[in-house]
């Protein structure tokens, strides 16, 4: 499609600032839209954006029914959203990863980081699992699909289109294989210990590589020590705290399946006596780990988001003090408390005062060790801070002084 057949968005005046900035989003009352009524745009059309003088300021795809109308791919108008141009985003994610993991298993594209808005791409070995997360980017899908196999050749792909983000886009859920034989179980290989994971019926993409760097520094310091792993998953924290020569791992989590993976997982890599399951809300198991005095050298907390949105901050915020509290008044005196968080709406700062909270409220002294964030296979966008949503804190939590 020639430019001159592209339909148009044209912004409000002075709405072009972010964009000129570096922001890639343009949300709907941002939009002149008695000179370009989005309501003529297709969910997932290919457009060009104008200042509101119709100065071209790039290019890339519109929903009229989100309130992120729009997301920019190019800043140059002229360039075509085609197959050629995935290919090339594609290829520079593969170089940025190729970089920094000797083994081909990481996040291989992060969105609007990576330059491709509303895609997420996790590579496992020879195995692509991929959520479509924009109606831009579902159009695009045959021609995803066509640059995926070029660039990467993998065996299969598997289209896991069952995120929330989906609704928000007005798109259908579903998880279905784009092409080959897709396996049972996928292997992944993190810090040096190897997991198998279940990517269709398991939570996301089936594992979470964002932690990667803050599970490795984790294992420098659990060496004899005795774990408590809360919201455990299938075991990507608590399995690399036995390699790292942890003694013993309690594993919480309120899914049966997730922790029946766990356990396969141990008994792969050999430690299953070290390791006990507890299934159940995470709060119902902490206080019944107290009621039998129970206490641990390490306690790991990283929950789901408790405030995917802003306005469940305040019950986010209490739910994270409560959580830290518990986990504090598990812990042995100096033991480890690794306090981990997802939630975008919750700045780093907040989890670090709520868990000095905690910390007082108890009657302890806690020393803030390390913080980390998301790993390089999660690139930070500079003008985005939605792409930076992942914290990690490492305390040692010790008697008051």
């Amino acid at each position: 499609m020639s430019a001159d057949a592209i339909p148009r968005i044209r912004l409000k005046a002075k709405e072009d600032r972010r964009l000129k900035s570096g922001h890639l989003w343009i949300y709907s009352n941002e939009v002149d839209i008695a000179a370009t009524p989005l309501t003529a745009l297709e969910p997932g059309a290919e457009v060009i954006v104008e200042t509101s003088s119709g100065q071209p300021l790039g290019r890339g795809y519109a929903n009229p029914h989100s309130l992120i109308c729009c997301r920019l791919l190019s800043r140059d108008w002229r360039t075509a959203l085609n197959q050629k141009l995935l290919e090339q985003r594609l290829q520079s994610a593969l170089e940025l990863r190729e970089t920094v993991y000797p083994e081909p298993f990481y996040r291989l594209v992060y969105g609007d980081a990576d330059g491709l808005p509303g895609l997420v791409v996790d590579r496992f070995g020879d195995y692509l699992v991929v959520q479509l997360n924009s109606a831009g980017m579902e159009r695009l899908k045959p021609l995803l699909l066509a640059a995926l196999q070029k660039v990467l050749q993998p065996k299969a792909v598997l289209w896991r289109n069952d995120s929330p983000l989906r609704e928000q886009e007005g798109l259908p859920l579903s998880v279905e294989v784009a092409f080959g034989n897709w396996p049972d179980q996928l292997a992944v290989e993190e810090n040096g210990v190897h997991f198998s994971v279940d990517s269709q019926q398991g939570q996301k993409t089936g594992w979470f590589y964002d932690h990667r760097e803050n599970r490795r520094e984790l294992m420098r310091w659990v060496k004899g020590k005795r774990v408590l792993d809360v919201f455990s998953y299938v075991g990507g924290w608590g399995l690399q705290c036995l390699a790292a020569g942890a003694t013993e791992l309690h594993a919480v989590d309120a899914s049966e399946s997730a922790l029946d993976q766990l356990q396969a997982n141990a008994e792969q890599q050999g430690v299953a006596e070290q390791v006990t399951c507890l299934e159940g809300n995470a709060f119902d198991v902490l206080e019944a780990l107290l009621a039998e005095q129970q206490k641990f050298d390490v306690v790991i907390v990283d929950p789901p988001a408790f405030i995917k949105r802003r306005k469940d901050f305040n019950n986010g915020i209490s739910a994270y003090k409560k959580l830290n509290t518990l986990a504090i008044r598990l812990l042995e005196p100096n033991g480890l408390l690794l306090s981990g968080s997802c939630s975008m709406h919750l700045p780093e700062a907040d989890l670090e005062d709520l868990v000095r909270g905690a910390a007082r409220h108890v009657d302890r002294h806690a020393q803030l060790l390390f913080r980390g964030g998301q790993g390089p296979d999660h690139p930070v966008h500079p003008a985005i801070p939605e792409t930076r949503y992942l914290k990690a804190l490492l305390y040692r939590i010790s008697p008051a002084l």
